[in-house]
């Protein structure tokens, strides 16, 4: 008995040795996200905030995380074409980060169970699928106070890209903004039914100054419409990135996500192997998800330190901006005194606030 013990001994040190380093292999391997854009990366907009985002998460992360990305992927089967080849290619976490990739990440996720999907705005959740987003309106109400006081013409334009619930919540926000400071402001809007031409977003800003605008706000990825204002002499404001470089006397600040810090944290959960599906997330300037740049040095004082305040009492979870009584642009009441509109509600609105000027198109 002896005997066969000691020659089984070293065979059994050497295979857990064996098994302890193969662990170690395995425990060292990075965790393989990609991320799937709507836009070019470029150096403003959308995209190029989401790809900050990337960056910081290998930046906080290492060796501990590969990262890859696609951009300019159109919302169309070519989405689904391409979140299918990132899930077999092995990545273990894939971020689709543009409302339109909705459906195509939902079928791809039924294909790959054990892959792991966050779809960036979308409201569409499974096992293995997740959405997140940011109350980016918070930071629409705070430009429109600015802008509420800064026109001169009570005209204000709105570049918007899709007629969908988070384009509208940020014009009605923007235009809350504007007439809780000033009443008689108009908000014009143009649709140019994309996120990302600059041909059609500069023309879109044009035409508004043309009509009397005199402040200009989007909801679109170039930086066009800041362009146009520091050339035609009006104010206007970065969008999802800060774009005061293409238009430093025209933009006032910018409003913009912070998507860093979440990204790292949903990593660090599929590393640990605490990831949950299921999930919705949304953050907004209280999670410092929902960031406003330092403010232009021509903006008074005294408006300033009301921006300020408006800023810290959203923080605080003191001022909604969605708060009754609110009246559509028809004049019927949607949100009664003392009520506000619910994450779920923001998530489906179809109607412009009084102010806007139009109709939503269909």
């Amino acid at each position: 008995m002896s005997r066969s013990v000691s020659k089984t001994a070293p065979r059994l040190a050497g295979a857990l040795l064996w098994l302890s380093g193969a662990a170690a292999v395995a425990a060292a391997e990075p965790v393989k996200v990609a991320f799937v854009y709507v836009d070019p990366v470029g150096d403003s907009g959308w995209t190029y905030q989401h790809d900050l985002g990337r960056r910081a998460l290998e930046k906080a992360l290492g060796a501990q995380v590969k990262t890859t990305y696609v951009e300019n992927v159109p919302a169309t089967a070519d989405a689904e074409r391409v979140v299918r080849q990132l899930a077999a290619a092995g990545n273990q976490l894939i971020f689709t980060t543009s409302f339109g990739y909705m459906d195509a990440t939902l079928k791809v996720a039924k294909l790959f169970p054990k892959v792991r999907f966050e779809h960036a705005t979308g409201y569409k959740t499974a096992a293995n699928v997740v959405t997140y987003e940011t109350r980016v309106h918070e930071g629409a109400y705070l430009l429109g106070v600015l802008a509420g006081r800064t026109t001169k013409s009570n005209i204000i334009g709105f570049v918007g890209s899709f007629p969908i619930p988070e384009v509208i919540r940020n014009i009605d926000a923007w235009t809350l903004g504007a007439r809780s400071v000033n009443p008689a402001v108009k908000t014009r809007v143009i649709w140019v039914d994309t996120w990302y031409d600059p041909g059609k977003e500069r023309q879109a800003a044009e035409t508004l100054v043309a009509q009397g605008a005199d402040v200009l706000c989007q909801n679109t990825d170039s930086p066009s419409v800041v362009q146009v204002a520091e050339q035609k002499g009006v104010h206007a404001f970065g969008w999802d990135s800060d774009m005061a470089k293409y238009g430093p006397h025209a933009e006032l600040t910018a409003n913009t996500q912070n998507w860093g810090d979440y990204y790292i944290d949903e990593v660090r959960k599929v590393a640990a192997g605490t990831w949950t599906g299921g999930r919705r997330t949304i953050g907004g300037v209280k999670e410092n998800m929902v960031v406003l740049t330092p403010l232009n040095t021509s903006v008074p004082p005294e408006l300033a330190k009301l921006f300020a305040d408006r800023r810290q009492a959203i923080a605080a979870g003191k001022l909604n901006p969605f708060t009754g009584p609110l009246k559509d642009n028809r004049g019927a009441l949607k949100v009664a005194a003392g009520s506000a509109l619910s994450d779920p509600q923001l998530m489906s609105i179809d109607w412009y606030v009084e102010g806007v000027e139009g109709a939503v198109p269909k």
